[in-house]
C-alpha cells in the first residue's frame, strides 16, 4: 500500500453530505470507459495487482500521489509492460474532487492509498487520520453520490485488534505461543474485540467501520479486509513496514537487523499472489459477503516467528546475519496468525504458497535488484 504523504494538504471538499439514504449527485462515466479502480496502486500491493488485472486484458486507473519511494518504478514498470491499459491519475487521496473524479469512472475499487507504519503515526497522527480516516471518507462519499455505485474492497489491518487483550501468551522455546489451545491452532476469529491501539489502528480501524456502515446504510457493496504481513516482488520493506523484505534486504547487503522486542513473536506471513487470488474472489461475489469484514493472512499454515524467519533468511544467503535487539514498540502485538476460515467458507480462498517457497522467490526477486536498488530501470522489471 501506497504512503500518502504530500508536502501540503491538498484542498478538501467541504460540501455537506445530504440527508437521507442516498441522493445522487453524479453520473457514472459511460460503461465503455468504467475500469477497475485502485487507490495507491503504484505500491507494492497495488501495482501487482494492476498487473494482474492488467494480464487478464483490463484496462485499470492507477489512483497514487508517488509520495513513496520506489513506486514510480513500479509504475514505468507497468506502463512499459501494459501500455495503454494502465491508466494513470497522480492525485492525493486527501483531495475530495480528485477522488470524486477518479470514482465517476471505477467499475470496482480496490482502496489501498494508506500511510501505513505504526512509527509515522505516532510521530504525526494527525497526517495519519487525515490521509487513513479521511480520506477512505472522501472515497466512500464520492462512491454514494454515484447513479451506480461500483463495489469497493478496502485493505485493513490487524492492528485493530491491539495487543489481543484477553489473550494469553508464554514462551516456548523461540516463539510466543497462545494458551488457547484454539487460538493456537485456528488463529485469531474476526469475532475478537477491537483494541485500536496506536495512531495507525484508530484511524484504520476508524475507516474500516465507515465502509461497513456505508454498506448498511447506504446501500454500496463493499468488504474489508483485515490484512496480516503481506509480502513478494515489488516490496520495498523498510525498518516501519514490510518488515519480510526489510530482513531480507539487510541480509542481502551484510548490515545487521534490527528487532525490536526478543525477536519470539509470531506472524502469519502471506505471499502476494495469494492476497490477489482473495481480491478477484472477493471482487467475483461481492454480493455474497454482504459488508462484511474478513481476516486475510497467511493462517496456521504460513506462521513463523521473527527468530525463526532470520535462520531462514541465513539459509537462503549461505552466511550468518548480525542480530541487535532494540526496546518494544508501542501496539507490537507478541503474537498474531489470522483464523481465515470466514473468508474461505464464503468463496472456498486458501493460501496456496508455502513460506520457504514465498519467501525464496522474494528473496531471488531482491538479489535480482538490488545492485542499484533505489534507481534501477523499470524496463528490469519488466519481465515480473
Amino acid at each position: 500500500m501506497n504512503k500518502a504523504q504530500g508536502k501540503e494538504r491538498p484542498p478538501q471538499n467541504e460540501s455537506a453530505p445530504e440527508s437521507g439514504r442516498v441522493r445522487r449527485r453524479r453520473k457514472n462515466a459511460s460503461d465503455a470507459k468504467r475500469i477497475p479502480l485502485i487507490t495507491g496502486g503504484a505500491g507494492f500491493i497495488g501495482a501487482n495487482l494492476a498487473a494482474r488485472l492488467a494480464e487478464r486484458g483490463h484496462e485499470v486507473l492507477v489512483f497514487d500521489n508517488l509520495s513513496r519511494p520506489g513506486v514510480e518504478e513500479n509504475l514505468r514498470a507497468l506502463r512499459k509492460r501494459f501500455g495503454d491499459r494502465i491508466a494513470v491519475q497522480i492525485a492525493d487521496i486527501r483531495d475530495a474532487e480528485a477522488v470524486g473524479q477518479a470514482a465517476a469512472r471505477a467499475s470496482e475499487v480496490y482502496h489501498f492509498a494508506a500511510q501505513v507504519a505504526v512509527t509515522t503515526s505516532v510521530s504525526r497522527p494527525v497526517e495519519d487520520f487525515e490521509i487513513n480516516a479521511r480520506g477512505t471518507l472522501n472515497l466512500l462519499e464520492a462512491l454514494r453520490q454515484l447513479s451506480s455505485p461500483p463495489p469497493l474492497l478496502y485493505t485493513s489491518t490487524n492492528k485493530v485488534y491491539g495487543r489481543l487483550e484477553g489473550q494469553r501468551f508464554e514462551e516456548q522455546g523461540r516463539e510466543f505461543r497462545p494458551v488457547s489451545e484454539q487460538l493456537a491452532h485456528r488463529g485469531v476469529p474476526e469475532s475478537q474485540p477491537l483494541d485500536f491501539y496506536s495512531p495507525y489502528g484508530c484511524s484504520k480501524g476508524t475507516a474500516e467501520q465507515y465502509v461497513r456502515d456505508y454498506a448498511r446504510i447506504y446501500g454500496l457493496q463493499t468488504a474489508v479486509f483485515r490484512m496480516s504481513c503481506i509480502y513478494g516482488p515489488l516490496q520495498r520493506g523498510t525498518e516501519d513496514q514490510g518488515w519480510v523484505a526489510h530482513f531480507l534486504v539487510r541480509a542481502l547487503r551484510g548490515e545487521p537487523v534490527t528487532i525490536y522486542g526478543n525477536g519470539k513473536q509470531v506472524r502469519d506471513i502471506l505471499f502476494v499472489d495469494d492476497l490477489l487470488d482473495a481480491f478477484l474472489l472477493a471482487r467475483e461475489q461481492m454480493p455474497k459477503l454482504g459488508g462484511g469484514v474478513f481476516n486475510i493472512g497467511g493462517g496456521p499454515s504460513g506462521r513463523i516467528s521473527l527468530l525463526d524467519f532470520l535462520t531462514l533468511t541465513e539459509e537462503l544467503c549461505g552466511r550468518p546475519i548480525e542480530i541487535a535487539f532494540g526496546p518494544w514498540r508501542p501496539g507490537d502485538q507478541p503474537y498474531y496468525v489470522s483464523d481465515t476460515r470466514l473468508f474461505s467458507g464464503h468463496t472456498g480462498w486458501m493460501p496456496r504458497t508455502a513460506v520457504h517457497e514465498g519467501v525464496r522467490r522474494l528473496y531471488e526477486w531482491l538479489r535480482s535488484t538490488l545492485a542499484d536498488f533505489n534507481v534501477r530501470s523499470c524496463s528490469e522489471y519488466a519481465a515480473l
